[in-house]
This record gives structure tokens, C-alpha cells and sequence, in this order.
């Protein structure tokens, strides 16, 4: 099973510290506007699906980079793009552009514990389609180099698997710690439309005959809310190029409709924790 939205953030996230720039003054700010590519795998252990009490390890490819001014990030599962380009100085940085993400909840019944869960049957891979905006903000609170951005995006389901959309905002902290490490915060929340509350966390009359979880209708809401820290150490070069060792964890609360449901409360757990380790390079 691939990773879900959070691990995504996570991985994500740890490439982005260890691609943000280095502590020293002296440093040009031009550095910051390179063209530059981070590359990682990890491995991250995680909740079989948004809501268990049962976890798997699983790899978790990233990329992170900036061509010309235009950034993008792959964590796992997702792809965005940054189509506002990035302009050297200590200036505000406005964020927009797509989003495209596969959603493997539930996908895979084989790989459930609890016989009741998997007796509801698997879902399809879901196909989510949208995008972000957001604003950032360099030289906040440490030093010149960190930086604090907050972003809203929407993602909607374009394979018919539950035809409906996410709404995920959230807010990241990320600071140079020196040439060789960074650190990172974040938190963030994800609000779901109807049909994906109905789609994953609802049991039907048949599905409650065959699994003895209760009948239950979820509806729409605040599915989560999570808070997360991540790092990374150079191992060879600097923040800039060669090799890092990155490493991050979350702690989520599932909340709502989604955190009542028997899939949840009675089969899961409200409480949902993830960790990611991994290496990455820097060209």
C-alpha cells in the first residue's frame, strides 16, 4: 500500500528543509534561486487506512526541486506544481498551481487486520484532481532563511470512486539550523465533502451483515487534524548538495462523523500516528 495525504506532507515536508537554504549570512542569496532537484526514499510506518489501529511499513518515494523559478514537489502519492515563479530578495512568496493525488483508502482489503473492516470489501484507487494556493514569508523568526507559509487546497475525486472533494488547509514553519541541518512544523486539517465520508467510513445494511459493525451514514466535515515535525541532516556536502538523512513524524486526531464511525470508534482509533524516515540528494 502506498502512502496516504499525511506521509505524503511529511516526506514532502523533510525535502523541503533540507533543500531550504543555509544560516550564514555571508551566503549569496542567489543560492536560494538555483535550479536545483532533490531526490529521496523512505520508509514510513503508518495506519493500514486513515482511521486503524493497525500500522504497516511501507516505501515512500519524494522529489523536490525549482527550474527556473518554478517549483514542485512529489511525497508519496502526489504530485503539485508552483506555477508563480519565485523571485530573489526577501519578498513574499504567493504560491498557486495544480494538484494531482491518488487515493489508496481502503484500497487494499488483503492487507487489513481486523476481519470486520475487511469484510466491508476494497475500494478503487481514486483519482484527485485540483489545486492550491498559498503565501509564504522568508526571514520571519530565526534568521534570514526561514520561512512561513500557509496554504488552502481543494482536490476532487475525477474517477467516480467517491465523486466528491478535500478541502486541506495548512501552515508550515521550516528553519535552517545551520549548513548541515534544518528543522521543520507544520499543521494541517482535511475537510471532506459527503461522498467521500460516504464512500469510506459509512457501513451499509449489507455491510453490516457481513462484517457486524452497525449501520451507520457518515456525512461531510473536518475528517482530521494533524501536527507534525521534521528534519534533516546533511551527511556529505551541505543543505544545498549531496546527501541528507531526513526524518519526520505526525500526530493526527480523527474527528467528526469520520471519527464515529465504526470503522473508527469501534474496528480503529481516533488517535492516528506516522514516521518517516529516508535518505535524499541534492544535485
Amino acid at each position: 500500500m502506498l502512502p496516504t495525504r499525511t506521509s505524503a506532507i511529511i516526506l514532502g515536508g523533510a525535502l523541503t528543509a533540507i533543500g531550504a537554504a543555509p544560516a550564514r549570512a555571508q551566503d549569496q542569496p542567489a543560492d536560494l534561486y538555483r535550479d536545483t532537484v532533490t531526490v529521496g526514499a523512505g520508509v514510513a510506518a503508518l495506519p493500514v487506512y486513515e482511521g486503524s489501529n493497525d500500522y504497516r511499513i511501507t516505501p515512500v518515494p519524494a522529489a523536490i526541486g525549482a527550474i527556473k523559478g518554478y517549483g514542485f514537489v512529489l511525497a508519496g502519492n502526489q504530485l503539485s506544481v508552483d506555477l508563480i515563479k519565485d523571485r530573489p530578495g526577501p519578498v513574499w512568496d504567493f504560491q498557486a498551481g495544480p494538484i494531482a493525488q491518488l487515493n489508496f483508502n481502503h484500497g487494499a482489503s488483503g492487507s487489513i487486520d481486523d476481519l470486520r473492516v475487511r469484510a466491508l470489501g476494497k475500494r478503487a484507487t481514486a483519482v484527485e484532481l485540483g489545486g492550491y494556493v498559498g503565501i509564504g514569508k522568508t526571514g520571519v523568526l530565526t534568521s534570514p532563511y526561514d520561512k512561513l507559509s500557509v496554504t488552502l487546497g481543494y482536490r476532487h475525486d475525477v474517477s467516480g470512486v467517491h465523486d466528491s472533494g478535500i478541502w486541506n488547509p495548512s501552515i508550515t514553519y521550516f528553519a535552517p539550523l545551520s549548513r548541515k541541518a534544518a528543522i521543520g512544523l507544520f499543521a494541517s486539517a482535511d475537510i471532506v465533502e459527503r461522498g467521500y465520508a460516504q464512500t469510506y467510513y459509512s457501513v451499509s445494511a449489507a455491510q453490516s451483515v457481513a462484517s457486524g459493525l452497525p449501520i451507520y451514514t457518515a456525512g461531510a466535515g473536518l475528517k482530521n487534524w494533524t501536527l507534525g515535525a521534521i528534519g534533516s541532516y546533511s551527511l556529505t556536502g551541505d543543505l544545498l548538495h549531496g546527501v541528507k538523512i531526513v526524518a519526520g513524524g505526525t500526530y493526527g486526531r480523527m474527528d467528526g462523523d469520520i471519527a464515529r464511525s465504526p470503522l473508527v470508534a469501534i474496528a480503529g482509533s481516533r488517535d492516528q500516528w506516522l514516521g518517516t524516515i529516508g535518505l535524499a540528494y541534492t544535485f
